[in-house]
């Protein structure tokens, strides 16, 4: 008997399959265990881009989604999270060279909140008017990007090297540069999650307001 047999068939358990969302072709990122499709809900599974795209290249990349539906045996996710592994991150660095890092918050054009932190390595060491300079691109380039695109559109920018290459493009004319990368891009907030926020925000200003009588 097989092992997901065998759990099934002891406190009632069953396997779902978990699947990435459309925007990555609803790859099969592996399976969860649970009693109740309830308890499926929530759960976080990690891989590696290399393993959804089948390049063994870009195993220095994971990928992270959160479950949000569950349907018959199949349990559906949600994009939340890119990050470089700290081994990739630390080949990449080099002595006395500057490392130039920024943490960016952006909101794209369908309300989603996110937060990038892109890394530019120079090829030897950069004052600190040029390491301002280089840090200033990054956080017009992110922004820029985030302004017309909506969340997914975002992530595929971030995901396909499209936004690092923006940034080197620009930021290398300030100093010679050796690499630009995003080390990580987090989903902050969706899009109910920030309209609850500016709500929230405009009754705490209402209530500041002070009335003469």
């Amino acid at each position: 008997m097989s092992e997901r047999s065998v759990s099934k068939s002891r406190g009632q358990k069953r396997w779902y399959d978990v699947l990435a969302p459309e925007q990555f072709d609803r790859a099969a990122l592996g399976e969860t265990l649970a009693e109740e499709p309830e308890q499926v809900i929530g759960r976080t599974i990690t891989t590696t881009l290399g393993e959804l795209t089948g390049d063994a290249g870009a195993n220095n990349t994971k990928l992270t989604f959160k479950i949000t539906d569950v349907g018959s045996d199949t349990a559906y996710t949600e994009f939340i999270k890119y990050e470089l592994t700290r081994d990739y991150l630390r080949s990449l660095g080099r002595r006395g060279a500057s490392k130039v890092e920024a943490s960016i918050t952006v909101l794209t054009t369908d309300d989603y909140r996110v937060r990038v932190q892109p890394v530019a390595l120079t090829t030897k060491k950069a004052d600190r008017s040029q390491e301002k300079a280089i840090r200033r691109v990054m956080i017009d380039k992110v922004h820029a990007a985030a302004e017309d695109r909506t969340f997914e559109s975002f992530v595929d920018v971030v995901v396909d090297g499209n936004l690092s290459s923006a940034v080197y493009g620009e930021a290398k004319t300030i100093y010679p540069l050796r690499r630009v990368e995003v080390q990580k891009l987090t989903l902050e907030a969706r899009p109910a999650e920030v309209a609850a926020e500016e709500e929230a925000a405009v009754d705490v200003d209402a209530s500041d307001v002070a009335i003469d009588e």
